[in-house]
């Protein structure tokens, strides 16, 4: 064959002939080859060119031959130049498949019935509607201000990502968050709706520098599988966050808004209420909602709350203590000569204790109980330091050191307890009761011990925890662990025993009394109507005595009189359920327990019951957010939220809610059982 001329490399690309290959070669049966002509450059040399934007490729040189890939790329991905502006001349609509490739070649419909694929990954055409809902859906995951779409650094990222794009305005781009946020709304409501059992809720009120409120509603419920699931509902401004009605207003807009009159079950605040904000929040409810036990599992405080405000008390009231530690801790981390020293004199000392010093931050007590700890374990360290650095002149004597161990001890019953708010997976309320008796006990104790320090440190901390949580908290965290059948009310007895000593039987008989009420109220629940009675129901008159026979004879067997019978005697048969529940023997207390497992295979053993379990079961026990346990002040919404309209607030906190993956199983840890004796 022979060498074309330097000039026959530069013949218009359409009147230059694609090169025939010799009859011993395969003809070309690639799509590529539709795109692309061969041409010899010298000898043993040949490469590929574009008949579209005239681009060359390697693709023979001696007996090496490069392949087809690196063509079919060039035309997958885009990179052709008049491929793209073919492309831009008919856009696809959203979802719709790709044309075919001959037609965006400008070609006509006739193209080979072959389609063309590459190895590596499919044909996909741009799609601006999907790049809007992606944007949406990035800002929503990552609480991105809505304003950075009009931002110019990343406009221009995006133009060069994406000439093709037009990017998004400001109030696009909130339509496009809002239409998501009405997307999982609708499916979450489905979801709501089948629900077999009620629903709970918690409260929690964030401040502003604008002096509003915002009142986050989260719903905890139990689904037809028995899984427990937790999601945010609604975030309800409120102009006047200290006034009685602000919580009752934000419960009755939430109530409203998911169709959820008559399915409430429980309440738990994140700050206690005073008596008119209770009286109309139960006002509220007892026009639309069935006030169980009288209301007295409508309220509950957030145990995290009580936690925290315990804590910030007890380091206060040491505060003269904890200040000698900060200022030690202070000296060694804020310089590398001091930490230096201090670490090398450790390893002299040979202090076996692993832990590092760190300074507090004030806005989390944890981070305090856990210096004053570290503190503690190297207080040998502290203590020889200043013989190794004569600038160090404050180490904390003997007696400071001693207060530092009593107050951590004390630190550690609420640390304990919060910390096991901060696991991932949503908890049942009947963890919490080994949690909080423990604390109650404790803290009793330690307030009539006879050391004055115990005693004036314990006190204000057991008083507080009695009259802002136990008293209050009790009697539902007593009967969530009477529905474990590891413990029933053979745990309540004994913690009772420990915690109120001769006066026990009476607080047990008020458990007792309120779990045996609370399944009469489930038994006295409407039972699903039969065919006759969902008539009678609806309007029709029920036959009188002269036509019972007639009615016996049509319906065949005569199971009308028998459906009358079960209706009466069913109380009569439920009534025993928890009885029978009690009496049977505990389970053992296995390392991981399932409680809803458990019930969800015993309902049929236990139909009534089962029901109950799962309501109290769904209580929550706390109001925030895992990374929010340990903080010592009220979340505070930023400026720049505050700025947007209430409604898009609310759909941006509530999409990246729905839109995250939450773990659904409930926790099967290991429920501590500690018995202070």
């Amino acid at each position: 064959m022979a060498t074309p001329t330097e000039n026959n490399a530069l013949v218009n690309v359409e009147t230059l002939p694609v090169e025939t290959l010799p009859n011993k070669r395969r003809k070309k049966k690639s799509i590529v080859w539709e795109h692309f002509y061969i041409e010899t450059v010298g000898a043993g040399c040949r490469r590929a060119c574009c008949k579209q934007c005239k681009q060359s490729f390697a693709y023979s040189n001696g007996s090496k031959v490069a392949g087809t890939s690196h063509l079919k790329r060039h035309i997958a991905k885009g990179t052709c130049p008049v491929l793209l502006r073919n492309q831009e001349k008919n856009q696809l609509t959203p979802y719709s498949a790709p044309p075919k490739m001959g037609m965006a070649m400008g070609g006509t419909a006739d193209t080979p019935k072959r389609r063309y694929r590459t190895a590596g990954s499919a044909y996909f055409g741009f799609d601006p509607d999907r790049c809007r809902h992606e944007i949406a859906r990035m800002i929503i995951m990552h609480d991105y201000p809505l304003h950075m779409v009009e931002h110019p650094g990343f406009v221009a990222f995006v133009h060069n990502l994406q000439p093709r794009f037009d990017m998004v305005s400001f109030n696009t781009v909130q339509g496009d968050c809002v239409a998501t946020y009405l997307t999982e709304k609708q499916s979450l409501q489905k979801v709501i709706e089948a629900i077999p059992g009620r629903i709970c809720l918690t409260l929690d009120m964030w401040t502003s520098s604008q002096t509003i409120g915002y009142v986050f509603l989260t719903g905890y419920f139990i689904d037809h599988d028995w899984k427990l699931h937790r999601k945010i509902l609604n975030v309800v401004m409120e102009p006047y966050p200290d006034s009685d009605a602000a919580f009752s207003h934000a419960v009755a807009a939430c109530l409203s808004d998911w169709s959820m009159e008559g399915r409430l079950f429980s309440l738990t605040m994140n700050q206690p209420l005073s008596e008119a904000g209770l009286d109309n929040l139960r006002a509220l409810l007892s026009m639309k909602n069935p006030l169980i036990l009288s209301g007295q599992l409508l309220v509950g405080n957030c145990l995290a709350r009580t936690l925290s405000s315990i804590a910030q008390e007890a380091l206060m009231a040491a505060n003269e203590t904890v200040n000698k530690i900060r200022d030690s801790v202070k000296y060694v981390k804020t310089s590398e000569s001091h930490e230096e020293k201090f670490l090398e004199l450790k390893q002299q000392l040979q202090v076996p204790s692993t832990k590092s010093i760190a300074l507090d931050n004030l806005t989390r007590w944890n981070t305090t109980y856990e210096m004053l700890v570290a503190a503690s374990e190297l207080k040998e360290v502290f203590s020889c330091l200043d013989t190794s650095d004569p600038d160090y002149k404050e180490a904390p004597t003997m007696d400071v050191w001693k207060q530092v161990e009593t107050l951590c001890t004390y630190l550690k019953l609420l640390f304990d307890t919060a910390n096991s708010l901060t696991t991932p997976a949503i908890q049942t309320t009947n963890t919490f009761f080994h949690e909080a008796w423990k604390i109650q006990l404790e803290l009793s104790r330690a307030a009539a011990s006879e050391d004055p320090f115990i005693r004036s440190l314990t006190k204000p901390m057991q008083e507080k925890f009695d009259k802002k949580y136990w008293k209050d908290c009790c009697l539902v965290l007593a009967i969530a662990v009477v529905m474990d059948p590891r413990f029933k009310m053979k745990l309540v007895e004994f913690s009772f025993s420990k915690i109120y000593g001769d006066d026990a039987a009476t607080y047990i008989k008020i458990v007792d009394d309120g779990i045996h009420e609370l399944f009469l109220e489930y038994v006295a629940l409407p039972l699903p109507l039969t065919p006759t009675f969902m008539e009678e129901a609806n309007g029709g008159s029920r036959p009188d005595e002269a036509h019972r026979e007639t009615l016996l004879s049509n319906d065949g067997l005569g199971f009308t009189d028998f459906d009358m019978y079960i209706m009466e005697t069913a109380s009569q048969q439920s009534r025993s359920e928890l009885d029978q529940y009690l009496e049977e023997s505990l389970l053992p207390r296995v390392h991981e327990f399932d409680v809803l497992g458990w019930w969800k295979l015993n309902k049929t053993k236990y139909p009534t019951l089962s029901k109950m379990a799962r309501d109290i079961l769904t209580i929550p026990v706390c109001t925030l957010s895992a990374d929010s346990v340990f903080d010592t002040a009220s979340k505070e919404m930023d400026s720049y939220r505050c700025s947007l309209r209430p409604e898009t607030l609310e759909a941006l906190i509530c999409a990246k809610d729905w839109l995250k993956c939450e773990p659904l199983e409930t926790s099967k840890a290991l429920v501590k059982m500690e018995f202070p004796i």
